[in-house]
């Protein structure tokens, strides 16, 4: 479950001091069940895969800001 994910962030990001990345990753992270729910109240196809593919990328966007994370010992 995608907002699962969404909520784990912003749980272990809630002491981070980095407002920038912060933001960043947290708004990725949103991003990605946000779009799913979006597509999925979409009545055409088409639109309903269009939003999936943003919420592909959001959540690559998102991995890759985690593995930063980790790499500068921001995340666990």
């Amino acid at each position: 479950m995608s907002y699962k994910l969404s909520c784990s962030i912003y749980l272990n990001t809630k002491e981070l001091k980095d407002w920038g990345f912060k933001d960043q990753l947290t708004s990725s992270g949103l991003s990605v069940p946000s779009n799913i729910a979006e597509g999925i109240e979409r009545q055409g196809v088409k639109e309903q895969i269009q939003f999936l593919y943003i919420a592909k990328a959001s959540l690559a966007e998102m991995m890759t800001q985690a593995m930063i994370g980790r790499e500068i010992s921001y995340l666990d």
